[in-house]
């Protein structure tokens, strides 16, 4: 499995090189169908790209145009409870970088923690806490790919979190902003972890993303995450939590994310992409 056999592939594939790049969670898919001139590949294609096997992750790659920008969309990804490794997971991020792709936006669907959120709401994430045991760039260090030691004090660019509140504020649509804690799963949370969470300064949790953001800080991408409260978090509401439940906010939450994702990518242009 290397990086260097799906870019090869792609590129065969692909007449775009796509500068931006949108990265789809649970249930939240449906974006890509807002392309033109779309080239679909699934992702068992792809040489060594991994397989979803999430409920309500697509799993394809789709490279089209929205406006003047070329983009890629990862619609659905693959996640450390499936089995599969840090590397694994992380190889898309690794093969859109080396497409070309300079910014990445990825979203997520997540359980709220915070008091103030509520089912449905789409939160900025400011940081993120990496509680799945284990990070991405253990091992050797691929001197190509980045620095032994990246820095990972903005690991979330603040210069697109404010173009994209000013993107809510004129498409109307609130968002909240807020620190994700990553969690192996894929059982749920326990109210007790939920309290240390929440002490510990956890507003979000899910079982996604801070692989993908490590990677992609450490090839030097500007990343903007996205989270979807598609439940509330366990012991903040007297009820069970459900996949069900998840899929559902997903859909009903879908074409308030895909105006904005059209409206924030439109409005950015150039300064996504140079």
């Amino acid at each position: 499995m290397s990086i260097s056999g799906a870019v090869q592939f792609l590129e065969s594939r692909i007449q775009i090189r796509p500068r931006a790049a949108v990265v789809l969670g649970s249930g939240l898919g449906g974006f890509a169908d807002e392309l033109t001139d779309t080239v679909s590949i699934p992702y068992h294609e792809i040489p060594g790209w991994p397989r979803s096997t999430a409920v309500g992750h697509a799993g394809q790659l789709v490279f089209g145009k929205l406006g003047a920008v070329d983009v890629a969309v990862m619609s659905g990804r693959v996640h450390l409870y499936e089995g599969y490794t840090q590397y694994q997971v992380t190889l898309g991020v690794r093969v859109l970088r080396r497409l070309g792709v300079r910014s990445l936006v990825l979203t997520n669907a997540a359980g709220g923690i915070h008091p103030e959120y509520r089912r449905g709401a789409l939160v900025l994430l400011s940081d993120h806490i990496n509680l799945q045991g284990s990070n991405p760039l253990v091992g050797p260090n691929d001197d190509s790919l980045g620095p032994r030691f990246p820095d990972m004090t903005e690991a979330y660019s603040a210069e697109f979190r404010e173009l994209a509140r000013q993107v809510g504020d004129e498409q109307g649509i609130p968002l909240k902003e807020g620190v994700y804690a990553a969690l192996l799963g894929p059982s749920y949370e326990t109210p007790a972890e939920i309290r240390f969470l929440r002490t510990i300064g956890a507003d979000l949790v899910g079982m996604s993303t801070v692989p993908e953001v490590i990677v992609a800080n450490h090839m030097r991408m500007r990343v903007l995450a996205i989270s979807c409260v598609t439940n509330m978090a366990a012991g903040i509401l007297p009820q069970a939590i459900s996949h069900e439940e998840v899929l559902e906010t997903g859909r009903e939450v879908r074409e308030t994310l895909i105006r904005f994702l059209k409206a924030l990518l439109a409005r950015a242009g150039e300064r996504w992409t140079d």
